[in-house]
């Protein structure tokens, strides 16, 4: 489905940003970005309401619209309905909705008119989840899904409603699927009921799962339709197929289904659902649809894992697995994590929808991930993380994924050296990522106190120094920035050897790169559109550690605009403001010099602080001082100081002024003068400049009768 939002998108990449079928129109060299989904959704804000009101669009933390779909939805008071022209054709509807904490209902069902016995079920207990040990963290998870299978066969230009009954229901998306009839059992395959297992949910159907896993042992064990309640885990589990009738048909009701550390492998899950009771997120607790391994060269495939801690959280060995066409909803956690040491697994084809941390995630704990990839999956409304995140691991790739609608804390891919505990595997080798289309994704981080851009790097607790290349990406509606760069641990550890190209931005909230840590990246044939207050912020952080690098490979075009000001951080939409004419440019500015004596760093003369200073290496003039600006701008007049103190005795320090606008060729601006410093004036001089364009402010000093060094405690620049 698509609707008049994306007409704005460029004809190469039309984005359809109805939640489910979030799919991609690209470019010859890209597959379509995002699954090959079984369902076509539809928004509640773009269907026919009787009564309800629109919430949104809001980006806003903790707040039901930041966590829809399109960042909007539909809030319907008891008897007020929402009513859906069915796009396709479809025999059953799935609902994310959400209900005041605290309370349950239903949602009485009409298809072109024609109220339903059957309704939908909808509560609280699943949502509202709080994770105070999570720094940033506010209550959150406030939506969840229901399904109902209709009954009868809809074709596109039906209708469907969904009415609150009894209760306040805030409707985000319908999807709308035709669901194939149950499928059959496999010649030779030992059925859970023929050892015992009830159908009907009634009794407990552990043993019998157990025995039929026992008795298949290189075959097929079948679940028919029905219900099933298992009361603890499965283990042991290897050389085995579990298949059932479908996810729509077969379906087990477990927190915990398969938990055990090693397996010989050759474990295929497939065509049933896993639906959990999972109402709060307690870590402790293997509360996941596959905690553990499944062994080599082992599947997952077509299932529906619901109200679950975590869908697979996978250690251990799981060499080659597959994990393909799932669907993941309303986990607490992330909704898969290869926990370390996953080796050639593939993740590919999966829908993932209102996941409690990272919907998808690689953590090379204990060991690395290595050669495994992320392909094809559409992942939507992650509420507390990332849609994709790496950290660490040797030869990864995220390729061809739709993500959309990230909330707190979270990017929609986030390629990341944080470790969380130790012993850790950083990014090492070549980490692809290629051909994802991010829509609204990106949030502010209440941590930081600053955004969080569409796609980062994050050098977090060491410097990136893998191979990163960025390639064919598309980033739509960003609330901030597209491209960051950041060491989020505040350590300023750098990002390096990244590669940017093909992108397309548009719309993007705040600027396209936000720099805020030293390193570089080459971009190339990145193109935006809509910017929405500057092309670059280029401001590392902690001020003084160093500069971040931006080298034009060419091909790049609406973004080449710098935010001017580093003690302000952009805000969606404002633009680029006039720099203030009153306002010290090299304050908090990066600086750099040829050399610096002990703890008197660079930064030191750019940090506002007149006490600090820097001081250059001693008896080895000449010596230069450079500040990068951010933008071109025309300076007229410097400000350099000293300590201020009278222990600093008068002095005379010989020094030019060069600038540039790239940061490599460079011009005199002023020529070499002697400039006296005497603390009877404040130990200041100023230096009048002609008023030239120039991004990069470079001074060179040759002599300094008080000490064998250059010295500045503060060099303040201006524009009048």
């Amino acid at each position: 489905m698509t609707t008049a939002r994306s007409a704005a998108l460029p004809p190469a990449v039309a984005v359809a940003l109805a939640a489910g079928l979030l799919t991609a129109i690209a470019p010859a060299a890209h597959a379509a970005a995002g699954a090959a989904l079984p369902f076509t959704s539809v928004e509640a804000e773009a269907a026919t309401t009787t009564g309800g009101t629109r919430i949104g669009p809001d980006h806003t933390q903790g707040t039901l619209a930041s966590e829809a779909s399109g960042r909007q939805a539909v809030r319907l008071a008891a008897g007020q309905r929402v009513e859906f022209t069915v796009p396709r054709a479809a025999n059953a509807v799935n609902v994310a909705y959400s209900v005041p904490d605290g309370q349950s209902g239903t949602l009485n069902v009409y298809v072109n008119g024609q109220k339903l016995a059957k309704t939908l079920a909808v509560t609280s207990k699943y949502s509202y989840v709080d994770t105070t040990w999570i720094a940033g963290a506010k209550t959150h998870h406030f939506y969840d899904n229901t399904r109902l299978l209709l009954g009868q066969n809809l074709q596109a230009g039906d209708k469907v409603a969904v009415e609150a009954a009894g209760v306040q229901v805030t409707v985000d998306v319908a999807d709308f699927e035709q669901v194939a009839a149950p499928a059959t059992k496999p010649a030779g395959a030992v059925s859970v009921t023929d050892k015992g297992a009830d159908p009907g949910g009634q009794g407990d159907s552990t043993q019998a799962f157990r025995d039929a896993i026992a008795a298949a042992r290189g075959g097929v064990v079948w679940i028919p339709p029905g219900d099933y309640r298992l009361t603890s885990s499965l283990n042991g589990v290897q050389n085995v197929t579990l298949q059932g009738a479908g996810s729509w048909h077969s379906v087990v009701h477990t927190s915990r289904f398969v938990d055990q550390s090693s397996s010989a492998g050759s474990v295929h899950i497939k065509d049933f659902a896993v639906i959990g009771e999972v109402t709060e997120r307690v870590d402790s607790s293997p509360d996941n649809f596959v905690n553990g391994s499944l062994g080599p060269n082992s599947t997952v495939s077509g299932m529906w894992l619901q109200h679950l801690k975590v869908g697979l959280w996978l250690t251990g060995n799981n060499d080659n697995l597959v994990v393909e066409n799932n669907r993941v909803l309303d986990t607490t956690a992330d909704g898969l994590n290869l926990n370390g040491n996953a080796r050639g697994v593939r993740v590919r084809g999966n829908f993932l929808r209102n996941q409690g941390d990272d919907s998808l995630a690689m953590w090379s704990l204990y060991a690395p991930d290595t050669g495994s990839s992320f392909e094809n999956n559409t992942i939507t409304q992650p509420n507390l993380a990332n849609g994709i995140a790496i950290y660490g691991g040797t030869d990864i790739t995220v390729r061809d994924n739709l993500v959309s609608d990230t909330n707190a804390l979270g990017s929609g891919i986030a390629i990341s050296n944080q470790k969380f505990l130790d012993p850790f595997s950083p990014l090492a080798g070549t980490i692809t990522v290629d051909g994802n289309t991010l829509v609204r994704a990106g949030a502010m981080n209440p941590n930081w106190n600053h955004p969080m851009g569409a796609l980062r790097v994050d050098s977090y607790d060491s410097a990136v120094n893998a191979t990163v290349n960025i390639t064919g990406t598309t980033i739509t509606d960003s609330p901030y920035s597209a491209f960051e760069f950041v060491s989020g641990g505040g350590h300023g550890y750098p990002t390096g050897n990244v590669t940017v190209s093909g992108a397309t931005v548009r719309n993007t909230g705040t600027v396209v790169v936000q720099a805020e840590t030293r390193g570089s990246a080459r971009f190339a044939d990145v193109q935006a559109t809509g910017v929405g207050a500057a092309g670059v912020y280029n401001c590392p952080y902690p001020s003084g550690s160093g500069t971040f690098t931006l080298t034009d490979g060419g091909g790049n075009s609406g973004w080449s605009s710098a935010w001017s000001d580093c003690s302000t951080w952009p805000q969606p939409g404002q633009g680029n403001p006039d720099p203030d004419p009153g306002r010290n440019l090299v304050k908090g500015r990066p600086a750099t010099a040829t050399g610096s004596q002990d703890v008197y760093t660079p930064g030191k003369a750019a940090d506002g602080d007149a006490n600090t200073y820097w001081e250059s290496a001693n008896n080895a003039f000449p010596q230069s001082w450079t500040v990068d600006l951010g933008s071109s701008q025309a300076v007229r007049r410097l400000v350099l100081k000293l300590p201020p103190s009278p222990a600093w005795q008068a002095r005379t320090q010989t020094l030019s002024v060069q600038g540039s606008t790239d940061g490599s060729a460079y011009s005199t601006v002023v020529a070499a003068k002697d400039y006296r410093f005497d603390p009877a004036s404040g130990n200041t001089v100023t230096v009048t400049l002609p008023g030239g364009a120039l991004r990069y402010l470079r001074l060179g000093v040759t002599a300094n009768t008080g000490w064998p060094a250059a010295q500045f405690s503060e060099v303040e620049a201006y524009l009048s």
